[in-house]
């Protein structure tokens, strides 16, 4: 690598880094006092080998038993290496925006070799590891050209450079390049982010790098996975650069995460929200709602009345749910309008008449493991959840009714071969096959022309896109639009929204299902269209899916709807709008 970079690292990092022995005391008692004086830490004083050490470590703990293992890392690094070997090996694991090495660093942001770089370049580079969000030259350029003059002018008064060379540096334009030539994917950080994530859980890995000297970790990305979504979240966000992503691929039958991202650039924004940020899910919480009502002798010829209603409790308390867009049939619907159209009226009798805690014990067991609480909204998707918690959801109805570990790590080796950890597939039964058919069936009629009547079901406006059958949900709430869809093969659910919870409009909805759906069809374009078996106890009958009620030859509608056998409609079921005594119709 260029004397430049070295030199840069050493004057703003650890000016004194050949002098010391790991610990630079006179800078430690300078900064004590500084960070007294200002009555905050405004002022660090980790030497580079400090640094290393911390990087060695799989996770950043805080704790004092941490810190005492990092001091002692220090001394062992100190007395086991030469000063050049650990000023090398830092500069191979420090963070640069995302980007991890000084020689990856160098050819993603200036497409050459960490030993082309230029005195410009090189302070550039060594002002990002500080606070790699606030001074990527690619998300803040600004502040990045700030930092790399304090650099120069610490180089200058520490004698690497002259004044003129300088100035020189300030004025030499920088050709940003953002991307790698051998992988330009800006999500895919995201990846291997969250494999770390993984990784610092396993506890057959040893603590430290340096125990093991390295690691071989076999993952269970797909790059064409990969490729399909990074390139259609690209394609159909691209009008709005703001808005920020999250997305997961998953093999539903083995929990494999073959793609993940948790941004748009990870160069851009570290946070990763597929696996850290929580969310409201909005209607993409009615299926397990609807597999609950199933489970409790509901079919999708299941009727309530959708209007404009206020429902009322004890106290004097209300709630008024609304449809999207304000619009009601003001007649009896199935379960399957309700499915197609998103009906949140229907939705939140059908919790009320099943009890609220049945959706609260359902969600356990689909393997939501953040709190949520036995409320009438809860049905509407009222909690925020994680993606990662609602794609496992969903994968049990995708691999029918199998609970499964979402993964993305599948062996990990020392740098012997020796196998330090390998997952253990494990597979439990929490649902109904039969059941779980019929809900599948269920979520197509979101696409369904056979659904069209007073309204179009949610996904209507993607199923020209559509070459194989989907099951596929979407929700939305003031500030989130997510989708979920599968088949056998495949699950990914995508979330869009922006950090600061600003108010999304319908064109974001859009955007991510016309992602999700470019996804699968890309992902899926070379394999057959598998879709699940007809079980022994379930049949098909020919209904109209709005009134749920058997098809006669005058009815506008129709389409074949499955049931368990014995519970095919017969015209005569009996209204269960009576048996929720807390609703009252507004005037």
């Amino acid at each position: 690598m260029s004397d430049d970079i070295i030199n840069a690292t050493i004057s703003i990092e650890d000016k004194h880094f050949f002098k010391h022995q790991g610990f630079d005391f006179l800078r430690i008692i300078k900064a004590m006092y500084t960070n007294i004086i200002n009555g905050a830490k405004v002022q660090g004083a980790s030497t580079i080998t400090q640094q290393y050490a911390k990087n060695l470590f799989l996770d950043f703990g805080k704790t004092w038993k941490r810190k005492f293992e990092e001091a002692w890392l220090t001394i062992r690094l100190e007395t086991q290496y030469s000063k050049e070997e650990i000023l090398e090996g830092y500069l191979n694991t420090i963070n640069y925006g995302g980007i991890f090495g000084i020689e990856n660093a160098s050819k993603y942001y200036f497409d050459k070799s960490a030993s082309d770089l230029n005195l410009a370049e090189a302070a550039i580079l060594a002002g990002i590891p500080k606070s790699p969000s606030n001074y990527s030259p690619l998300s803040n350029f600004e502040e990045a050209k700030k930092r790399q003059a304090l650099i120069l002018s610490s180089m200058v008064r520490n004698g690497f450079i002259s004044e003129k060379d300088k100035n020189e540096a300030i004025e030499t334009e920088l050709i940003l390049v953002g991307s790698n030539k051998e992988n330009k994917s800006s999500m895919i950080m995201y990846y291997q982010d969250a494999v770390i994530h993984e990784l610092k859980k396993l506890e057959t890995i040893p603590k430290t790098f340096l125990e093991i000297g390295g690691l071989k970790i076999f993952t269970n990305m797909d790059p064409n996975a990969m490729k399909s979504i990074e390139d259609s979240i690209n394609k159909n966000l691209e009008g709005n650069k703001e808005i920020q992503v999250a997305a997961i691929a998953m093999d539903p039958n083995t929990g494999a995460v073959t793609a993940l991202t948790g941004g748009r650039d990870y160069s851009v924004s570290q946070f990763n929200r597929a696996i850290k940020s929580k969310r409201q899910v909005g209607s993409t919480m009615k299926p397990l709602l609807y597999y609950a009502a199933l489970e409790n002798s509901f079919t999708p010829s299941t009727t309530f009345r959708s209007e404009k209603t206020i429902f009322t409790f004890s106290e004097d308390k209300t709630y008024s749910p609304q449809n999207y867009g304000d619009e009601y049939p003001n007649k009896p619907i199935s379960m399957a309008t309700a499915i197609a159209y998103s009906d949140n009226i229907y939705a939140v009798k059908t919790h009320l008449f099943l009890g609220e805690e049945t959706l609260v014990e359902t969600a356990k067991r689909l393997g939501i493991t953040s709190p949520i609480e036995a409320v009438p909204s809860l049905a509407l998707g009222s909690y925020e959840l994680n993606i990662m918690e609602m794609t496992k959801a969903y994968s049990t109805f995708a691999n029918e009714g199998y609970n499964i570990t979402p993964h993305l790590i599948q062996r990990v080796e020392d740098l012997e071969g020796n196998v330090l950890y390998e997952f253990k597939e494990e597979k439990e039964l929490v649902l109904n096959k039969s059941l779980v058919y019929v809900l599948n069936e269920l979520l197509t009629t979101t696409y369904s022309r056979d659904l069209i009547d007073y309204n179009y079901p949610t996904c209507y406006n993607i199923s020209y896109k559509m070459t194989k059958k989907y099951a596929v949900k979407t929700g939305t709430t003031d500030t989130d639009h997510l989708i979920f869809g599968y088949n056998k093969d495949l699950i990914i659910g995508i979330w869009t929204g922006y950090d600061d919870n600003k108010p999304t409009i319908p064109s974001d909805g859009l955007a991510i299902k016309n992602a999700w759906v470019d996804s699968m069809e890309s992902y899926l374009k070379d394999k057959e269209d598998n879709w699940y078996q007809l079980p022994s106890n379930v049949v098909g009958v020919l209904v109209d899916p709005i009134s749920g009620k058997l098809a006669t030859n005058n009815t506008k509608n129709k389409k074949i709807m499955y049931y368990i056998k014995g519970t095919e409609p017969t015209n005569k079921e009996a209204s269960l709008d009576d048996s929720i005594p807390t609703v009252k119709i507004e005037e």
